[in-house]
């Protein structure tokens, strides 16, 4: 992974933590049903999320109780607007957003002292069938502050009315008092440190629960498609809701997304594209082995690629320039069906989201093409981060560099 870090492209944004905000975030961790980490030292993201704590632990997950349930942990206003890198569900990104366009100020405040517990309760203690993911709808997000801060505030306000009342000001013992919670605690008369619960509702999204779910509730009809075999058979054998359920590798399931206008496709437009030229030398790449040439330059020199282009078998290069072949073809007849020259997984790759969704539709039907055919590095890159990691680690080193450069060149 050193060639995307090096890049700045391997979670560069992380905030490190250490010392006393380590302190802090064992409490936290704590307080949610956790247990501690033992490093002195790590890196968290927007939510509160660390990948060597995750290690440590070893489970990606462990800011969860159960698929159903998630918190994060604020210890730091630097989390503001940070990336999450490996968000649970599709709308973890939102939430924050929500939750420091709404507290940013009192976040501030409180963080400098103290940090916040959060707890994701969309009303499901657990789940227990895949359809369960259906009850998402709205999700409440409260906050819970370490030292029971709130709660000495009160008592230092309850000190100092005692203070006022009477000769009470002469007591020592109450004088004592007052200046043990503040040396422990700081002033907290005037601070503000009610954070109410705040309310997101759900639409579209995708969960990392039961093996990975998409449910698109916006369209047509609901669509819920499931990335794994067996979940997805579980879920079949239910007939209590009026739904479409998929696996993702089913053929009819491009069929029904083209039909509910949710995916569309350009062949005539994208072939002068960018994005076509990417899955073009993307698909290419694995074909070459034992070059003379860097796989880099192979793929950025236009004499080099059509030099190797020429030297693999001609089945091999039919794929590799099917769209061609079949924009060709279509100039002088259009009897030729698509299935029959482009192969399946590239004609899926070149799929895009249909041009009438709205805007927050967008990110997840690319997020659920990239499910469907990662076949373009930077869209790879950009909605599957960790699916994208893990092939990186065994690409060739020269295939590594031509993706650092061509995911560079275009952020």
């Amino acid at each position: 992974m050193d060639k995307l870090k090096q890049a700045n492209l391997y979670r560069s944004e992380l905030i490190p933590i250490s010392g006393k905000l380590v302190a802090r975030y064992n409490k936290c961790l704590i307080a949610l049903g956790f247990t501690e980490t033992n490093l002195n030292s790590f890196h968290i993201d927007g939510i509160g999320w660390s990948p060597e704590v995750a290690e440590e632990k070893e489970t990606l997950h462990y800011l969860n109780n159960g698929e159903a349930n998630l918190h994060g942990i604020i210890i730091s206003p630097l989390q503001n607007a940070k990336p999450i890198y490996l968000p649970f569900h599709t709308f973890d990104r939102d939430i924050m957003k929500l939750v420091f366009k709404t507290y940013g100020n009192k976040i501030k405040d409180i963080t400098r002292d103290c940090a916040i517990c959060l707890d994701f309760d969309q009303g499901i203690d657990a789940f227990y069938e895949p359809l369960d993911v259906l009850k998402y709808n709205k999700v409440s997000v409260k906050f819970h502050l370490i030292n029971n801060l709130k709660s000495v505030q009160k008592q230092q306000l309850d000190l100092v009315e005692t203070f006022n009342k009477a000769n009470n000001f002469i007591d020592e013992s109450l004088h004592e008092q007052l200046l043990i919670s503040a040396k422990t605690h700081g002033d907290l008369r005037t601070r503000d440190l009610e954070l109410p619960a705040l309310q997101y509702t759900t639409s579209s999204f995708y969960t990392n629960a039961f093996g990975g779910v998409y449910v698109l509730r916006d369209f047509i009809k609901t669509m819920v498609i499931f990335k794994d075999e067996t979940w997805h058979r579980e879920a079949i054998k239910n007939t209590s809701h009026d739904v479409l359920i998929y696996h993702i590798e089913q053929p009819e399931l491009m069929d029904k997304l083209r039909n509910h206008m949710i995916i569309e496709y350009d062949l005539e437009k994208i072939v002068n594209t960018k994005r076509y030229d990417r899955i073009k030398k993307f698909e290419m790449s694995k074909y070459l082995r034992n070059t003379l040439h860097p796989i880099k330059d192979i793929l950025n020199d236009p004499i080099l690629f059509k030099s190797y282009l020429n030297k693999l078998d001609i089945p091999v290069r039919k794929k590799i320039m099917s769209v061609e072949r079949y924009l060709d073809k279509m100039e002088t007849s259009n009897q030729y069906k698509i299935k029959d020259i482009i192969p399946s997984d590239l004609f899926h790759g070149l799929h895009e989201p249909h041009s009438s969704l709205e805007a927050k539709h967008q990110d997840l039907i690319w997020k659920l093409l990239i499910s469907i055919s990662s076949k373009d590095i930077l869209f790879w890159y950009w909605y599957d981060k960790e699916g994208f990691y893990k092939s990186f680690k065994t690409w060739n080193d020269s295939f590594k560099d031509w993706v650092v450069e061509t995911i560079t060149n275009n952020i």
